[in-house]
């Protein structure tokens, strides 16, 4: 579904991403780790638009979407939600959705209009009731738990139908029984859509059970990747990134 090749980004000199390859199968749900700096998040820019690569590609189902705009990387099939939650602060939670469903079909009369068109506003139950976010669909986005607002940051990219979802450290910030409960909402979300799911977090209890696939990054490159049992026992990844007392608990 999503494949990169060889993308290569710097800035001032320092490269942020080198030469990185990565296949990520429709489908799947791959956690993508390593020590902050390690290019994660700029990863994520090159492939929804926020950045143009260097050099190298970005094929979605075959089609190189390198250095498009980021509506256009939208609209062919790439979502995202934030470490930090990009919201609608003055709409309620089922008005941010519809909001957001709207907008994605070129209609955007529901920022002006207390009535939402049927199918949006459908649509936006159902990812309320999906993220478990009904109970709080008539609060003001601004006035959401951080929790909260990090699953409907999550739904408003839900909302705009995305063949393959980047979630920013969804649980960061969050105390461990907020964790696991976001992540497990998570694993209902890709199970339920049957998306390419692709997140990165620093927990490595959440990712050496959630992902099917892990990816390493050190310094902009590719350092290891593999099953969770492959990547916790890589003596690479344990000197630059678990070390061994991570090691010892992991295993």
């Amino acid at each position: 579904m999503l494949k990169l090749e060889n993308l290569k980004k710097s800035f001032g000199g320092v490269a942020a991403t080198r030469d990185v390859t990565l296949d990520f199968a429709n489908g799947s749900l791959s956690a993508i780790i390593g020590p902050n700096g390690a290019g994660k998040t700029t990863l994520f820019n090159l492939i929804t638009g926020r950045f143009p690569p260097d050099s190298g590609r970005i094929l979605l189902a075959g089609e190189n979407i390198a250095g498009l705009s980021q509506r256009r990387i939208v609209r062919l099939g790439i979502g995202r939600a934030f470490q930090v939650a990009s919201l609608f602060p003055t709409l309620t939670v089922a008005e941010a959705l519809a909001a957001a469903a709207q907008a994605h079909q070129h209609r955007e009369t529901v920022l002006r209009s207390p009535f939402p068109i049927a199918a949006t506003t459908r649509q936006g139950e159902e990812i309320m009731e999906l993220l478990g976010l009904t109970r709080v669909a008539g609060i003001l986005s601004r006035n959401l738990s951080h929790g909260d607002q990090k699953l409907l940051d999550i739904g408003l990219a839900l909302a705009l139908e995305p063949k393959v979802l980047l979630l920013d450290e969804p649980t960061a910030g969050m105390g461990p029984e907020e964790r696991w409960r976001m992540i497990e909402t998570v694993q209902r979300l890709w199970r339920a859509r049957g998306m390419t799911l692709i997140f990165i977090e620093h927990d490595m209890d959440i990712v050496f059970k959630v992902a099917q696939t892990v990816r390493v990054l050190s310094y902009g490159a590719v350092l290891a990747e593999g099953t969770p049992d492959e990547v916790r026992t890589n003596s690479k990844v344990i000197e630059a990134y678990l070390g061994k007392s991570a090691h010892g608990a992991a295993a």
